[in-house]
């Protein structure tokens, strides 16, 4: 097994560990024929604290699962992929500012889904690889903003889809930001070529070169 391949299995194995998880909550909920609302988060109730580990894992129906689960399955492997070195460290920190600040600051209403953290995702790579100016990272931001660049307009209140938390999505944005600002020396950096230095060297020994040959003539 080359290297890469490997690396991509390694990177793979939580994001796949998670969409296996969360459809498995929604098999229980349709064998068991109940919700798991509960679980989410509720602003400023003590009862919604347990959403800030929970929510990301309950949906509300096989439509909303499905949305959510190719996007965060690509971002994730993506994310430790590129960063394997702190992505789980930044998956966390993520995952959890996201709800902490849904707890506090979103509508009364049980927030579910794990579209928060996929905006969050989304918005450190984007940023990340433009910080960086990493070539590879850049493409990778390029795609990104390409895919999901309609993620934009989940960040704004809808009044046709209210069900929408886009509290979630306004906090997992500010979050991803916030966490590739502040990871910005961690991780790939640049690629610095030489190229430009190792001609300046050639020229100069050329010069100097002639001028030998000057002399000796």
């Amino acid at each position: 097994m080359n290297a890469e391949k490997k690396r991509f299995l390694n990177s793979i194995v939580i994001p796949v560990s998670i969409i296996i998880i969360i459809w498995l909550v929604k098999f229980i909920e349709y064998m068991l024929n109940t919700h798991f609302d509960f679980l989410g988060i509720y602003p400023l109730k003590i009862e919604g604290l347990p959403g800030i580990l929970f929510a990301p894992f309950i949906h509300a129906d096989i439509k909303h699962l499905y949305a959510n689960s190719i996007p965060l399955l690509i971002l994730s492997t993506a994310l430790f992929y590129f960063y394997r070195e702190i992505g789980f460290r930044i998956f966390i920190y993520i995952y959890l500012t996201t709800n902490i600040w849904v707890w506090i600051i979103a509508r009364p209403a049980w927030h579910i889904g794990a579209s928060g953290i996929i905006y969050g995702l989304a918005a450190f790579i984007f940023v990340s690889g433009i910080i960086r100016k990493h070539t590879r990272l850049m493409a990778l931001s390029m795609f990104v903003l390409f895919i999901y660049g309609g993620l934009i307009w989940g960040i704004f209140p809808n009044n046709i889809q209210q069900e929408i938390s886009w509290e979630s999505h306004l906090m997992g944005l500010i979050a991803g930001i916030v966490f590739a600002i502040y990871f910005k020396n961690e991780g790939p950096q640049k690629i610095e070529y030489q190229w430009e230095d190792d001609d300046e060297n050639d020229d100069t020994y050329y010069l100097e070169e002639s001028e030998e040959e000057e002399k000796k003539v």
